[in-house]
């Protein structure tokens, strides 16, 4: 979660700037970590209602609540205004998306040993408080149930500024604020080279993680003919900041074109000054950079405000001083350490590396951009537009591949396990199991006889 307050206040002098303050974050490999964020809707029980952020006379489920009970495990909150917006939680953070979805931003961890540890901690404190309130919490791409004007907003001032934007660049937009639900991995890079490596194979391999992880089939108590109707969401929201943009395919492609690309390109959202957020919405960073904002007129751009910028592009793979995987459903548990140690055996072995690329020759950004419009109906049924088979297909090498470059890493935990058996779920799907869409739809046509609601109990944390 951008935390404003803490930015870097240097003025901006060039793109250069911009550049080596995205170069800063290149890392040995030693250094290299796993960050892993997820993010769950709430309900009250019994009604399954989204919880609002204060308390009603008739429910003690709230969100203000539930961030307060969660402080007893050493979390110290983090404000705006005056209410509690999250939580700082050691190297983790607590945080709220729009409609009060939890989400926990992940500690920078060495194995994935590490990070199944931490999301069965966090899991176990967030059921402990939700009890006390009779709230639960169901991790979903996307809401099952809810029509968007039942939800709720949360009370953070950037969510005001999105939610007037929002409809004027896209459809479902206050769709992906409020009824979304997502798992990302965020992974370290080593120079400028190894970034842009890791950055288009991420990006071309990321409708197959769509696919391997979705798991938003319903829409206010419906089937919605798709298997992650999340995805969907996303193809109309703002693709001014979203998808997978073709500057970063472009030969020469590396730091200073990135930043020249969201400084021009990317609309801003905001200026955070003296504690508040400053709409500028739909202005150029140039332009603010060379003082040509009214709103915001005698104000000198910072790194700290490009900073804050770049954390309102929501690309498929969203660079920053690290690469965030941005492709995939939240889901059950096993899965969302599934998709981590997907990206970590594909990404930090160069053996595992290499291979995908080889087996992704041939592809570009056309042809990711066709696949991902695919994807979010057809799933792994979708054909690859570069050769003939099947996404299907290509899962069973690509999870292949991932299992020995995490083999490879060889990070055993007490019990001698390396890294690879997180990867067993996949295993299942890309041998003809079902993904989780395709078990809630089987769900749905023959125990639950139709009824949504019983999703709520089957895949609560």
């Amino acid at each position: 979660m951008s935390n404003p307050g803490d930015a870097d206040a240097t003025p901006i002098t060039s793109i250069a700037q911009l550049a080596d303050y995205m170069a800063a974050g290149c890392k040995p490999r030693d250094q290299w970590r796993i960050g892993t964020e997820h993010e769950k809707f709430g309900f009250r029980d019994p009604d399954l209602a989204p919880p609002p952020y204060e308390p009603t006379d008739n429910h003690p489920a709230s969100i203000r609540d539930l961030l307060a009970g969660l402080q007893r495990y050493d979390a110290e909150p983090i404000q705006d205004h005056g209410n509690t917006i999250g939580l700082k939680q050691e190297r983790a953070a607590v945080s709220l998306e729009p409609a009060g979805q939890l989400e926990l931003s992940g500690a920078p961890l060495e194995t994935l040993h590490e990070t199944q540890a931490e999301l069965a901690t966090h899991f176990d404190q967030v059921r402990s408080v939700g009890r006390d309130l009779r709230m639960g919490f169901v991790p979903l791409g996307f809401h099952p149930l809810a029509r968007r004007e039942q939800m709720p907003w949360m009370p953070k001032g950037r969510y005001a500024i999105m939610r007037r934007y929002m409809p004027t660049v896209g459809q479902l937009g206050l769709d992906m604020m409020t009824r979304t639900c997502t798992v990302q991995v965020n992974l370290d890079y080593g120079p400028e080279a190894d970034m842009v490596r890791k950055l288009r194979v991420s990006l071309l391999l990321q409708p197959l993680a769509t696919a391997l992880f979705a798991n938003s089939p319903f829409t206010e108590g419906r089937p919605n003919g798709f298997l992650s109707y999340r995805a969907h969401v996303w193809t109309d929201t703002d693709n001014d900041r979203s998808g997978i943009p073709a500057v970063m395919f472009e030969e020469g492609f590396g730091f200073e074109r990135y930043a020249e690309w969201l400084i021009d390109e990317v609309p801003m959202y905001f200026v955070y000054r003296d504690g508040r957020y400053i709409d500028v919405a739909g202005s150029r960073f140039r332009d603010f950079m060379q003082g040509r904002l009214p709103t915001v007129s005698g104000t000198e751009a910072t790194v700290g405000d490009f900073a804050d910028h770049m954390t309102t592009v929501f690309t498929d793979v969203r660079l920053k001083r690290f690469l965030e995987m941005r492709g995939a459903d939240a889901g059950r548990a096993e899965m969302m350490v599934a998709q981590s140690a997907f990206w970590v055996g594909l990404m930090y072995d160069d053996a595992a590396l290499a291979a995908a690329e080889a087996l992704l020759r041939g592809a570009g950004w056309q042809d990711a951009v066709a696949l991902r419009a695919a994807v979010p109906r057809l799933g792994l049924g979708a054909r690859l537009p570069w050769r003939d088979a099947t996404l299907q297909e290509l899962s069973r090498d690509i999870v292949a591949i991932a299992r020995d470059g995490l083999v490879a890493r060889d990070r055993r935990d007490a019990s001698g396990r390396d890294e690879s058996v997180y990867l067993n779920p996949l295993e299942e799907i890309v041998s003809g199991g079902p993904t989780q869409a395709e078990y809630w739809l089987g769900r749905f046509h023959r125990p639950w006889s139709g009824d949504v609601r019983q999703i709520f109990a089957e895949a609560a944390i």
